[in-house]
């Protein structure tokens, strides 16, 4: 199948809010999402305006991409995050060098084992180096062992960073980057 892979548009913030909402009734979301399904549909549409701004084309600190199907339904997604050396991530830790951070990865289950999430990812982490990154990063449930392998495969790597889930006492995530070449 043939799809367009590009930034969202702030007034698409409708088919945002869609494949989002369809991404937290996953059943793997507990493990991939730090908000629950419950949270995000009561959310009025004024957040889903500015979160999908955020990301939209033309935005400098993120930028979501979206899978488009050939008949305009959106089938996955990625957003990249730019963090500031001298600043602290959403967990508290330092920033030491400009980096991407992925989150919100989704591909509808229908079109897992594509290739869809390779070309997803390709996409976030040339924006990211377009946009001055010395790496690419992102945190990843420790027992989301699917996960952690294609992110492997597709050349990330454990750091060693642990980062507690404060939501869930004893449950972590663990980092993942990938260094510009």
């Amino acid at each position: 199948m043939s799809y367009v892979i590009r930034s969202v548009r702030a007034d698409e913030w409708p088919a945002a809010k869609e494949l989002r909402l369809a991404a937290l009734q996953d059943p793997v979301a507990p493990l991939a999402f730090l908000e629950t399904y419950e949270e995000a549909v009561e959310r009025p549409d004024s957040y889903w305006r500015e979160r999908t701004a955020k990301g939209a084309e033309g935005a400098d600190g993120a930028q979501t991409v979206v899978a488009e199907a050939p008949d305009g339904r959106w089938v996955g997604t990625v957003t990249v995050l730019l963090e500031e050396p001298g600043t602290t991530d959403w967990a508290g830790f330092p920033v030491e060098r400009k980096q991407g951070h992925l989150v919100g990865v989704f591909v509808r289950p229908e079109e897992r084992g594509s290739g869809l999430t390779d070309v997803l990812f390709d996409a976030a982490v040339e924006w990211a180096w377009a946009h001055g990154a010395e790496r690419v990063r992102l945190i990843v449930h420790e027992d989301n062992g699917r996960a952690q392998r294609f992110y492997r495969k597709v050349g990330f790597e454990p750091t060693g960073v642990v980062v507690p889930l404060g939501s869930a006492p004893g449950e972590s995530e663990l980092e993942f980057a990938l260094e510009r070449a």
